[in-house]
């Protein structure tokens, strides 16, 4: 998640930091800019065969454009069936009295099956001078759709929804009790559940969290991937802690923070990042039954460093893991992703296709990798989106615009920066959309 402190923000509710021109990880920009809508040749082409036998295994998304919503979409998500939630916000401004500056927030919503947005009531309030927007969006089934607001007032207040948003019912994101399996349409976070101050700022433990699409809360998964933690170390969160003295401890200062995807992946498998506990190898986890059970592989990662996360992507040729991390040398970046991994086993076993180096690009990820078919993939960078015909060996610039891709139970979306948005359920075909056009 990110946000900018200037009244005409957007934002893009992200578990890792994003970055957006002009625009630091802590500071939101205004509205991107919506005058262009440029052209891909072949990437908007009509469905293909996908099945073996020449069927077409997943309906291409139809989503209609609503252009003439108030102010501009900073988060749209989807559930399966189609339906979905977008936040809106339209922002008033006054270089002479920016004490005066406010936001007002809204909430659109498409029912199943529906022709049209519908505007309904937000639970976010109105901001006030220049606060900025934040928050944080997820859908949880039809009809279902889970709203924090992530501002320096109130960081833990949640909404929860079952009626599509005709109403609304307060919750707080603090975990409590716990789950045997992951429950269809829920979403995955990370908790901390021991902390040496009552602020959470350096954290000794973590779980993961489900939030439930029944009642809106959050408890922690019971059976989490193990492995994956290594024995508790003193470690501010989102950072690493220094080399363990104690030879049972992580010997490499790999923090024991699981990073989970929070949706499952279109195989219904759940997959989440950490580091082997000995070795502090990059490691991923994946559970094909609902967070029963998790079986983890080791990634050959270009470097012994700690890394940040890993982004895996489940194609219907293979999966991919971007291994983000720091990049030795070249230009600095705040979205590095290190290395691109390729299995063809379903994560058993792993090959390393690129390793980002001190100039050639791509040296960034924003979202996830987009596959398609035959080794056919497509990554958005800091500098633009970069398509691969051959699994990622080798790429080639696309498209210059700062594009986003984000798994939703629907398809992947690509936010293309402005008032355009895309979905594809199989990184070949794609349905196009417009939201909040108006605004400038």
């Amino acid at each position: 998640m990110r946000r900018c402190t200037g009244m005409a923000a957007g934002v893009i509710g992200l578990l890792t930091a994003l970055l957006l021109t002009g625009c630091s990880a802590d500071e939101p920009s205004g509205p991107p800019d919506r005058g262009r809508n440029r052209e891909r040749a072949g990437e908007l082409g009509p469905g293909v065969d996908l099945g073996t036998g020449g069927e077409r295994s997943v309906p291409l998304p139809r989503i209609p454009s609503a252009p003439g919503l108030p102010g501009w979409a900073h988060q749209v998500r989807f559930a399966a069936d189609g339906s979905g939630f977008a936040l809106l916000a339209r922002c008033v401004e006054n270089a002479a009295t920016p004490e005066k500056d406010f936001c007002r927030q809204y909430v659109a919503v498409l029912d199943r099956g529906g022709s049209t947005w519908a505007l309904r009531r937000s639970p976010l309030p109105v901001v006030r001078g220049s606060a900025g927007i934040s928050a944080d969006l997820h859908v949880l089934g039809p009809a279902r759709a889970w709203i924090r607001e992530n501002s320096d007032k109130r960081p833990r207040r949640t909404w929860f929804t079952v009626d599509g948003g005709r109403s609304w019912r307060a919750g707080d994101w603090k975990a409590r009790g716990t789950v045997a399996t992951i429950p269809k349409g829920a979403v995955l976070s990370t908790e901390c559940v021991s902390s040496l101050d009552p602020e959470d700022q350096e954290c000794t433990q973590y779980r993961i969290a489900v939030l439930s699409p029944q009642d809106g809360r959050r408890r922690f998964l019971r059976q989490g991937p193990s492995q994956l933690w290594g024995l508790p170390a003193k470690a501010p969160i989102g950072q690493q802690p220094p080399t363990a003295s104690d030879p049972r401890q992580p010997r490499t200062g790999v923090t024991p923070v699981p990073v989970p995807a929070s949706v499952a992946e279109p195989d219904g498998s759940w997959w989440v990042s950490g580091s082997d506990p000995v070795s502090g190898a990059v490691a991923v986890a994946v559970s094909r039954d609902a967070g029963r059970h998790w079986s983890v592989s080791k990634l050959p990662s270009p470097t012994k460093r700690p890394g940040r996360h890993v982004a895996v992507s489940v194609g219907r040729d293979a999966v991919y893991a971007a291994e983000m991390g720091e990049l030795e040398g070249g230009e600095p970046v705040k979205n590095p992703m290190r290395a691109l991994h390729r299995s063809r086993d379903g994560g058993r076993t792993w090959e390393r296709m690129w390793t980002t180096g001190p100039k050639e690009e791509p040296r960034t990820l924003l979202g996830q990798v987009v596959p398609g078919r035959g080794g056919e993939l497509v990554l958005h960078g800091e500098k633009g989106a970069y398509a691969s015909k051959d699994a990622g060996r080798t790429f080639t610039r696309t498209d210059p615009g700062l594009l986003y891709a984000l798994r939703t139970p629907l398809g992947l979306l690509v936010d293309q920066g402005g008032c355009i948005h895309r979905i594809t359920p199989d990184g070949v075909r794609w349905t196009e959309f417009r939201l909040a056009c108006a605004s400038p």
